[in-house]
């Protein structure tokens, strides 16, 4: 028998009316407490894989098909240990310090070191409150954190020292990346610039890639060969096949960077895709017109410029402003990627500042233009002015910090293989392997 306590007659009439009033008051409570949604937690998870593989397989493929046989093996090699070692760093002091703290004008704390203070049950909103677990931010990020050094590689394959690579691009990583990053994304005051637009990494990550790019081929120098020989990609196949990956990728890139599965993420990914065509086709013509003949190359090159060029403005533009963009990046990326570089004689190898410095440039700051609802974009407080400002102090800071790096190692253990080595390739020269059986 369970025995009913008899409660005051005036205590049985107040229950009901406190209960009444506190419902609200405990259910606003319950409310409060932040959970993760389970479909953007899927998505996320989604776009976290996507975004890996554009680094590995994606751009190891599109690289190592672009080099000769002799030194696919190296590409490959330096596509993969960055991809440890930077995931490490990200873990041990990479996310804290691009997305802890508050109080730091140019950088975050440590305060989330190794994951310290986060759990399973931890949690990250996006900008309409709702969320994902941290842990799943943590991981999507990482990936952004492994791709932006990746891109680099490109500009000094096929003689630069493995050693080299790895100590630049880690410390270049901390240096140049972690600060725009927390600036841009975390404090969202850049450089005492507030409202600056960046959805998925026009001025994090491609400005700030291809302008080290091209600062560090032109200090480790050019190829030995360079313009003496041809030097033909060994493996278009190889190449094309990295490209589609990293065109597919690419809807993690931007269509995650709002860490929702909506609507918003929905026209992500549509002009994502309406750029990269648009991009595709102008480069295709251009060669159709100058060279009399298109090139798959030339297809895929255009592809990227089309990708690189919407990113910082996938959250903002429409499919107008999509194709706009993708124009004038297949067009300008293309002078830039072959006119400009036979003009000036750098050795950008893989034309990682033609098509990621330049396309990122020209997303960032078209945007400014076609964010607004004119052109059927969704941001009517995008600023040109202050688009173009941020743009340009990314191309100042990220070439002044990779000159710095550049001249300290180059001083201390040296950027370069030696003449045999380049002649040799940088399989058999650095890691002892070949490729292909018939070498």
């Amino acid at each position: 028998m369970i025995l009913t306590p008899k409660l005051p007659p005036l205590l049985r009439a107040v229950l009901p009316v406190a209960g009444f009033l506190l419902c609200p008051a405990l259910a606003s409570a319950q409310d409060a407490a932040p959970v993760a949604d389970s479909g953007h937690t899927a998505w996320m998870l989604t776009s976290t894989a996507l975004v890996l593989f554009m680094m590995i397989p994606g751009l190891a493929l599109f690289y190592a098909g672009l080099v000769r046989p002799r030194n696919v093996l190296s590409v490959l090699m330096q596509c993969f240990a960055l991809t440890a070692i930077l995931s490490l760093v990200w873990l041990a002091c990479g996310y804290s310090l691009a997305f802890a703290g508050g109080e730091g004008k140019f950088i975050g704390d440590l305060s989330k070191a190794f994951l310290c203070g986060v759990s399973p049950d931890s949690f990250h909103a996006n900008s309409k409150g709702t969320g994902v677990p941290e842990l799943v931010f943590f991981a999507y990020q990482m990936t952004f954190f492994v791709i932006t050094p990746g891109l680099i590689i490109g500009a000094v394959v096929e003689r630069m020292k493995f050693s080299a690579l790895l100590l630049f691009m880690t410390l270049w990583a901390v240096l140049v990346y972690l600060p725009v990053c927390y600036m841009v994304w975390y404090k969202l005051d850049y450089f005492g610039l507030k409202g600056v637009i960046d959805h998925a990494g026009g001025i994090v990550v491609h400005i700030t890639a291809g302008v080290a790019a091209l600062v560090a081929c032109i200090m480790v120098g050019p190829r030995r060969d360079h313009g003496k020989v041809p030097t033909m990609p060994h493996n278009l196949p190889m190449t094309v096949t990295g490209a589609a990956m990293l065109w597919v990728g690419w809807f993690g890139f931007n269509a995650g960077s709002g860490i929702a599965a909506n609507g918003a993420a929905g026209m992500s990914l549509v002009v994502t895709h309406i750029s990269a065509c648009t991009a595709t086709l102008v480069w295709m013509g251009i060669e159709w017109i100058v060279q009399r003949k298109p090139t798959v190359l030339g297809a895929a090159t255009g592809s990227i410029a089309g990708l690189a060029a919407i990113t910082p403005a996938a959250g903002s533009v429409g499919p107008i402003g999509a194709i706009i963009i993708g124009a004038a990046s297949g067009a300008v990326c293309w002078l830039c990627s072959v006119k400009l570089k036979a003009k000036f004689k750098y050795d950008d190898s893989l034309d990682v500042f033609g098509v990621h410095g330049v396309g990122g440039f020209i997303g960032t700051v078209l945007l400014g233009v076609l964010a607004h609802d004119t052109f059927g974009g969704f941001r009517n407080d995008a600023d040109i002015a202050k688009q173009f400002l941020a743009a340009f102090i990314t191309v100042a800071y990220s070439a002044v910090i990779s000159a710095g790096l550049l001249v300290m190692l180059k001083k201390t253990i040296g950027l370069r293989v030696t003449e045999q080595q380049e002649s040799e390739g940088l399989d058999a020269a650095e890691h002892g392997e070949s490729a292909y059986n018939n070498q």
